[in-house]
């Protein structure tokens, strides 16, 4: 009898979260969304739509399975952090991107002179880490969009990590992750986990959302250069 490979793309969407409950399905549409509504009209970056898009993000990864854990557990403690300080006491200094580093930066929170005197859950440093895994998924995806249909995602994700967040990983954990990217499934498997149709129309939709992913990345980059902020600790 015909046994189902682990790496089909129905396989990949019954992924089942702790206490066997079924994770929520991820959706391009929801990404696509989130950062459309991201940049205001006076080029600031809305810190509510920004985590909403990592959090479709985070059940894109969780779909793929423990493969990427080196970069989910992170980002999930990293939104937590950020939801925390949106919802917190000073929640009206959060937000915006920009709102946030001039108070930090007013308040002492983080020290630009001193980085090993900055705050460790401060919202700068923790968006940090979240504004450099986001660089590799913008990568990768565009990669899958522009990918022929036998191109080897292995290929495709290692290239896309090592331009991006292996520059700030351990070897250790640089071999594991390469190591990973050789078990992931076809491309095609990737854009039918889009959830947006046939994969024609996942590469179109991708299309569409990656160019709000790299504008939010492009405005994140240009204002933590400007206040010296890339080489938080």
């Amino acid at each position: 009898p015909h046994r189902a490979r682990s790496s089909s793309p129905s396989a990949l969407r019954r992924r089942r979260g702790r206490g066997g409950k079924m994770a929520a399905a991820f959706s391009l549409r929801e990404v696509l969304g989130a950062f459309q509504t991201c940049v205001t009209e006076q080029r600031e970056v809305l810190l509510g739509p920004y985590l909403r898009g990592w959090r479709g993000l985070i059940r894109f990864l969780h779909s793929l399975g423990a493969i990427f854990s080196f970069v989910t557990k992170d980002a999930v403690a990293k939104v937590q952090i950020m939801e925390e300080h949106c919802r917190g006491q000073r929640r009206e200094q959060y937000v915006s991107l920009q709102s946030m580093v001039q108070y930090e930066l007013g308040n002492g929170l983080v020290d630009v002179e001193n980085p090993a005197r900055s705050v460790e859950n401060s919202g700068c440093r923790t968006v940090l880490r979240l504004h450099r895994a986001l660089r590799w998924l913008q990568l990768f995806l565009e990669g899958l969009r522009t990918g022929q249909e036998d191109s080897r995602t292995s290929i495709i994700c290692r290239d896309s990590y090592n331009a991006s967040l292996a520059t700030y990983h351990p070897w250790v954990v640089r071999k594991v992750a390469t190591a990973a990217f050789c078990t992931l499934p076809s491309r095609n498997a990737f854009l039918e986990i889009m959830n947006v149709g046939t994969p024609e129309e996942a590469i179109a939709m991708l299309g569409e959302a990656l160019p709000y992913i790299c504008d939010v990345y492009g405005i994140t980059q240009e204002l933590f250069a400007r206040h010296k902020l890339l080489d938080l600790p």
